[in-house]
């Protein structure tokens, strides 16, 4: 009995110990997200071009894409930034996410994307997602620099830098959007050319799917989700094309250089 007594404490002391390395990591909150199956993985990060072709735009109004002025180019490591500030309880970011990781997979690599849901309190409720928080990603044509401010359950993750806060400030605000949308996420910024303010498509699609029957629809190009999530991911790939020029052409296909003149 006292052996077992010892290996219980020693386990609680191990878990307890887990928990505040976590903690310590993940803005003072315990580290998020699900592992995901390398099945879901591949069917995001390589949806066929044929079913991007096929989708188009799908069911996404080409407005969506917002064109900003006189702004400095925004780069990191001398390529074109793409910036996402959003936070994991947010409905709307958890949307937006499955077009923008399937977009930018056609540009470079994805590791360590995780599945969580969006707060079971907002609109849209437990919304199906990823978090690109601890996640990475390299391409040769651009960078992408995430920011998930808050947990699932509200508390601060990661905080925007001041040049980033900037950023939203002028351009998450009129005259890009409306005043009742001002400050509105997800925004993503593409190299101060162009930016999304919200969610592309609609919300509702994804209530109540699972990770992977989300995943494999967006091999479907007749689903209702692959004419969300792939026409949104196709307006973000002419959106990138524009600022790698027409760079690779296995991402700057005749379809999306077509949408490129709506953007």
């Amino acid at each position: 009995m006292v052996g077992s007594s010892v290996v219980v404490v020693l386990a609680i002391v191990a878990a307890f110990a887990l928990y505040e390395a976590n903690r310590s990591s993940n803005g003072g909150q315990p580290s998020s997200g699900t592992t995901l199956s390398a099945a879901v993985i591949h069917d995001v990060t390589a949806v066929p071009a044929a079913t991007l072709n096929s989708v188009g735009a799908g069911t996404v109004d080409a407005k969506s894409i917002i064109t900003l002025k006189n702004g400095t180019a925004l780069t990191s490591a001398g390529k074109p930034e793409v910036l996402y500030i959003g936070a994991e309880y947010c409905p709307y970011c958890a949307t937006e996410r499955w077009a923008v990781a399937v977009a930018l997979s056609r540009f470079g690599t994805f590791s360590g994307l995780h599945g969580i849901h969006s707060s079971s309190t907002d609109v849209y409720p437990s919304t199906p997602t990823l978090t690109f928080y601890k996640s990475t990603y390299t391409s040769t044509y651009l960078s992408f620099v995430p920011v998930e401010t808050e947990t699932v359950a509200k508390k601060t993750l990661q905080t925007p830098t001041k040049a980033q806060s900037a950023l939203i400030a002028k351009y998450d605000a009129p005259p890009y959007v409306s005043a009742d949308s001002e400050g509105s996420i997800p925004f993503i910024d593409f190299g101060n050319k162009y930016m999304i303010s919200g969610a592309s498509y609609n919300p509702q699609i994804l209530q109540g799917k699972t990770w992977a029957q989300v995943a494999a629809a967006l091999k479907d190009p007749s689903s209702t989700i692959a004419k969300g999530v792939d026409g949104t991911a196709n307006l973000i790939t002419a959106t990138i094309c524009k600022l790698t020029n027409n760079q690779p052409a296995t991402a700057c296909t005749s379809v999306v250089k077509s949408m490129e003149g709506q953007v």
